[in-house]
């Protein structure tokens, strides 16, 4: 077995139907062709071009990546696995150790397979038996190669945009399917830990959840921990580690526009909520923490060595008062396909030409490979 000595982690995220393109068998696919959601087609075809992008986050000085694995092509029917997928992924785990970058593998990252759709998706406790036998399943398969596992990625978040906005796939508005779906969730995610850990006991599993700082202080507290910690608090006994995806600053009731300090869609630009909330996660969830996201729409890339340089003192602050931080995520390696909005956000530390597909290292990921040069850590 071949893992990395303990050491802290720098890189970037991305999440398969997002970049991998040529996805036509999920959830999202189907709610596309249906035109409830922008159609993401070939996206930034990353399932042709993984080997270019991982040497471009090699060059930039990342020695870790963080990607989600496609559960549509994996077993894109029920119980029955694709070899060659099964060789893809392989094949993108290989890349990366290829490079000295650590695989951080994510297993579910909101895309259901038809077939666990049309047999209930998340409305349906069936569907943690389906997740626990495919988790399994690909475990096992690169268990050798990957130390580092994320069961499930904001289910918390995705919940809500599922069931309370009704902007993704299945598109409801019903409180109660949105509780029943959060509960199987959590059920899932227990299920899916208990199962793995006592097969791989030397591997780590975690979850992810999305985090903000929320304003004004007016019953903060209470909308805070809801906002940020209710799915964590409730497997925190079935974790080996947290991830803390944080983008921005939340104002409850106010309708004013957004100040300068906001990105291309809006989203408040507030690094000192990233310190509080690692503050916040390590006193309520008590398990180490990775930055599994971070980041911002940035089409001129005006913003984006800033957000980067800030929100990596907050870090660096909390890791040094004490917190047991592990890692360093950006969102995201490349330009992508931005759910519900499409592709005209542009998150990448490199920008992607959606007509040719060509790639371009934007100037903020240039700065953000000086500061993890600047900035070497040991755990």
């Amino acid at each position: 077995t071949r893992y990395m000595d303990p050491q802290f982690y720098w890189g970037a995220a991305t999440a398969s139907y997002q970049v991998e393109g040529g996805i036509e068998n999920n959830d999202w696919a189907e709610a596309a062709r249906q035109g409830k959601v922008p159609v993401a087609g070939r996206a930034t075809d990353h399932y042709n071009r993984f080997q270019e992008d991982f040497s471009l986050a090699r060059q930039l000085g990342h020695n870790a990546h963080r990607f989600s694995i496609e559960w549509s092509r994996i077993e894109p029917e029920k119980g029955q696995f694709d070899e060659a997928a099964i060789a893809h992924y392989r094949e993108v785990i290989a890349a990366l150790r290829a490079r000295g970058m650590e695989p951080v593998v994510t297993l579910w990252h909101w895309t259901l397979p038809q077939w666990v759709v049309d047999a209930g998706g998340w409305d349906s406790e069936d569907t943690a038996g389906y997740l626990r036998r495919y988790c399994e399943r690909v475990v096992e398969e690169y268990k050798d190669e990957v130390r580092l596992w994320v069961i499930l990625n904001e289910p918390q978040y995705w919940v809500a945009h599922a069931y309370v906005k009704g902007v993704f796939p299945p598109a409801e508005r019903n409180i109660v399917h949105a509780l029943t779906a959060f509960l199987h969730l959590a059920e899932a995610h227990k299920s899916v830990y208990a199962r793995l850990k006592s097969l791989y006991p030397d591997l780590q599993f975690g979850a992810v959840e999305s985090m903000g700082w929320i304003e004004p202080a007016v019953g903060r507290w209470m909308l805070q921990w809801f906002r940020n910690f209710a799915f964590p608090f409730l497997v925190r006994r079935h974790i080996d580690f947290m991830g803390v995806n944080y983008y921005r600053l939340w104002r409850i009731g106010k309708k004013d526009a957004p100040g300068p300090h906001a990105s291309d869609m809006g989203w408040d630009i507030y690094p000192q909520g990233l310190g509080r909330v690692l503050k916040s996660a390590a006193r309520w969830i008590r398990k180490p923490l990775y930055i599994t996201e971070n980041g911002l729409a940035d089409a001129r890339d005006e913003k984006r060595a800033e957000f980067i340089r800030a929100h990596i003192a907050e870090m660096l602050k909390a890791k040094k008062e004490g917190i047991d931080i592990r890692g360093y995520f950006h969102w995201s390696l490349l330009d992508n396909f931005e759910w519900d909005s499409g592709f005209w956000p542009r998150f990448g530390l490199v920008e992607v030409d959606y007509r040719t597909k060509e790639r371009t290292v934007r100037p903020s990921a240039e700065i953000y490979k000086d500061i993890i040069k600047r900035s070497i850590i040991s755990n």
